[in-house]
């Protein structure tokens, strides 16, 4: 209930607030829309936090963006060897830059006379939850690697799905605290960015470019001789504008006439018949995953057992993937003392999937950020990423003849005693989760 507020509630609270208020700010109170400088109050101090903080957080909001709206493109170039570590980098400077910058600003407003009689408390507040927001970041990026490789699988897919109406939980339910307060943060600062100075971001002056020009005019002959040279010196600025306008013009003109041609180059020669049917192949190849997927989706939701394989195929250092009802992989292996061990195979940290083959310690691991869990009890190693153990999964134990001669609910023991010489030929069955199947 908690992650279906913050992470479906909250993010359209906060964006329908922001657009409300936003708009009635904009029309009601234009001229609000500024960050209110106070570089006339004091200068030396301001020059040290500005510079680094805006460079730093263009750096990273650009990597946010084109990874949100262009995660295609962004997944093909981290695929280039070494793009990863170079985009890693970039973030994690841009982070440091930022947060330098940053610091060096409240610094300043806590230490100037001159800048705290302007401050208020909204200026406090903004600046506390963007320094805590780049903090979580920087941490999220150090301890958990390669973020902006998976969160084109995860983030972005839960971004678009709040974007499109249907969001959609289970790509964010599982993620760590600090990826967790990381988005809170995020959606927390565009709840309050009409009612602070941060609504500034969204005040570009562009019609400062095409506004005629001002004429001061002042008492003295000197002054308004300087008024006059800088109303020159505007309109040949104007008139440099429009030519280089004029340029732009003819240049795209231009371009309009090769399209066709850079258009080819680009997408490069037309595929023969060769090609189309070697891509047909691979589409219908992807067509009958698909309905195999489906297929299984009705088998689970019909049965109440579903096969994993024979108890005799079962061995102890060594799991053999099924499918579960959740349509995750399961690992099924043979216990000490002979009963079997069933239990999901999809890592509590981010969904990985877990290996299948034990270690010395009777433990498999999840490969992605290297945790280890024990399949006795399914609990992670301490300091692993992951939190929460694999949970178990029910199972039954079916003879020849189709009696049920065991099963076993995830987290109670076994009802009964076995004989371990029938148990050969058997076959091992997953349950419906919530289904009773008792020996029949």
């Amino acid at each position: 209930m908690v992650d279906a507020f913050l992470f479906v509630g909250l993010p359209y609270i906060a964006i329908v607030t922001a657009l409300i208020v936003g708009i009635r700010r904009v029309r009601g109170n234009p001229f609000s829309m500024s960050s209110r400088s106070s570089q006339f109050l004091e200068d030396r101090k301001l020059a040290w936090g500005s510079a680094p903080w805006h460079l730093g957080i263009l750096v990273v909001l650009a990597g946010h963006v084109v990874a949100g709206v262009f995660p295609k493109i962004w997944s093909s170039l981290l695929a280039a060897p070494g793009a990863l570590f170079v985009v890693e980098a970039l973030g994690v400077a841009g982070s440091l830059l930022a947060l330098a910058g940053l610091a060096a600003l409240i610094y300043r407003r806590l230490t100037s006379a001159r800048v705290q009689a302007v401050t208020v408390p909204a200026d406090l507040i903004v600046s506390a939850l963007l320094l805590g927001q780049i903090l979580v970041g920087l941490m999220s990026a150090i301890h958990f690697r390669y973020g902006s490789a998976w969160s084109a699988g995860t983030v972005v897919p839960y971004f678009w799905g709040l974007v499109t109406l249907s969001p959609d939980l289970s790509y964010v339910a599982d993620f760590p605290m600090l990826f967790k307060l990381h988005l809170v943060g995020a959606w927390l600062i565009v709840l309050l960015l009409p009612f602070t100075r941060l609504m500034h971001l969204l005040a570009v002056p562009l019609p400062y470019l095409w506004r005629a020009p001002q004429l001061v005019l002042w008492n003295n002959v000197r002054r308004r001789q300087q008024a006059r040279a800088a109303v020159v010196q505007a309109e040949s600025r104007r008139e440099f504008l429009k030519g280089a306008a004029g340029a732009a013009g003819a240049t795209g003109l231009l371009a309009l006439g090769v399209s066709e041609k850079t258009l080819s180059f680009f997408r490069g020669p037309r595929p023969d018949l060769e090609s189309e049917s070697a891509l047909l192949q691979k589409k219908l190849e992807r067509l009958q995953q698909t309905a195999e997927e489906r297929q299984l989706e009705l088998e689970r939701q019909r049965n109440d057992m579903i096969l994993v394989g024979r108890y005799a195929d079962l061995v102890e250092t060594k799991g053999r993937y099924f499918i579960d009802y959740a349509m995750g992989p399961g690992l099924a292996f043979k216990g000490r003392d002979g009963l079997p061990i069933v239990l999901s195979a999809k890592c509590t940290h981010l969904g990985c999937t877990v290996g299948s083959e034990l270690d010395a310690r009777g433990r498999v691991l999840c490969p992605c950020h290297i945790s280890y869990f024990d399949v006795q009890t399914g609990r992670p190693n301490d300091g692993a990423p992951a939190k929460l153990p694999l949970p178990q999964i029910g199972w039954a134990l079916v003879d020849a003849g189709g009696k049920v001669v065991a099963s076993r609910k995830p987290g109670q023991p076994l009802p009964g005693l076995l004989d371990p010489a029938s148990l050969s030929q058997c076959s091992l069955y997953i349950t419906k989760p919530g289904r009773d199947l008792g020996p029949s």
